[in-house]
């Protein structure tokens, strides 16, 4: 058995879910541009730099959510994955993550941005498994605040292992292991895994990646 583990911002994507998701909502204004578009900005340089706060920003990012009724929220991310999220996968991507299904890989998909926004792109790339931030519900509303660990970091790796536990599975159980990321923030997942490799990685995730000698792969940029 092996396992195939997939991140998804500028990974299978060639952007950020997360930022894309705020800038639809800003776009059909539902979000005030003057307040939301310049936090969004900065957060992502942050995410960017390693130096993101991932609880100050799901204060930001998940009140979005909670200040909308689920029924317009779901009118508004299947706007968002048509204008957004089905541009941004590209072919290549596609084809990844079906060689490893075709092979009869466990795959999952770990992210960092929350299950409501990531759960339809998880259901269009056919990945069964879904690792990601959730976001905390009250009486079927999102209360604006994360249910459990972050899937962010080091919780990237405590997510994964408690899923696999879940299944009576652990890293032992499998003869290889791939974890796909772009980011200098998946370092601690990447390390676990027995084939790490870099997907048009950053600057500080291409250095590590060439001294290491991980593979290094190009989905997106020509």
């Amino acid at each position: 058995m092996q396992l195939a583990l997939f991140d998804l911002d500028n990974t299978l994507l060639s952007g950020d879910s997360d930022y894309e998701w705020t800038q639809h909502l800003i776009t059909k204004g539902v979000l005030d541009r003057d307040t939301f578009e310049v936090r969004n900005n900065e957060f992502f340089e942050q995410y960017k730099a390693g130096t993101l706060d991932i609880y100050e920003f799901l204060d930001f990012q998940l009140a979005s959510l909670a200040g909308n009724s689920r029924t317009d929220l779901k009118t508004w991310h299947a706007e968002f994955m048509a204008m957004r999220v089905r541009p941004l996968l590209s072919q290549k991507a596609r084809d990844l993550v079906k060689r490893h299904q075709n092979a009869g890989d466990l795959c999952a998909l770990v992210t960092a941005t929350n299950s409501f926004v990531t759960g339809p792109i998880s259901r269009e790339l056919d990945i069964p498994h879904l690792i990601a931030t959730i976001p905390a519900q009250l009486n079927g509303q999102f209360t604006g605040k994360p249910r459990g660990t972050p899937a962010f970091r080091e919780g990237k790796v405590s997510r994964v292992e408690d899923w696999l536990e879940s299944m009576g599975l652990w890293w032992s159980c499998f003869e290889r292991s791939w974890f796909y990321s772009d980011s200098l923030n998946d370092l601690p997942l990447l390390s676990m895994v027995s084939d790490p490799v870099a997907v048009d990685p950053d600057n500080t995730l291409h250095a590590h990646a060439q001294a290491a000698g991980w593979p290094i792969l190009n989905l997106h940029s020509k």
